[in-house]
């Protein structure tokens, strides 16, 4: 798949492609026009279940990469999203939340990953795209 991630709240870049907001809400004080979006993609975020569990803390890390994943497997968003990234090769994940390297977006970016086997493609040197992926 080789998509990268980004925050919504870092300034969007010609080298970020087609920016696809993965996030169920839209996130706050960020308009629309600054957000850059070329698709918000709600349904390939955590269920609300899910991440209702998460925020709360009443689920730990380990759990909610194994909930999400499974979330995934299942889940005919992730099937769309494969589908942009054959039309746009640049394709950037956008997610809201602070803790760059604990997000949904960092296991839907190695879920893609591993399930096609593709190289990571690099938007640019200034993006998150390389942080750790926890398994």
């Amino acid at each position: 798949m080789g998509a990268v991630i980004k925050r919504v709240y870092d300034e969007a870049s010609e080298a970020d492609g087609f920016r696809v907001l993965v996030d169920r809400l839209w996130p706050r004080g960020v308009s629309r026009d600054r957000a850059a979006i070329d698709l918000w993609l709600k349904d390939v975020a955590p269920s609300p279940d899910l991440r209702i569990r998460w925020h709360v803390g009443s689920e730990g890390w380990d759990d909610f990469v194994e909930d999400y994943r499974g979330e995934l497997a299942s889940n005919p968003a992730v099937d769309e999203l494969r589908m942009l990234h054959v039309e746009h090769p640049l394709l950037t994940l956008v997610y809201a939340s602070r803790d760059t390297e604990r997000n949904h977006a960092v296991i839907l970016q190695e879920f893609l990953d591993r399930s096609e086997g593709a190289p990571r493609t690099v938007a640019d040197d200034n993006s998150e795209s390389s942080v750790d992926q926890q398994a």
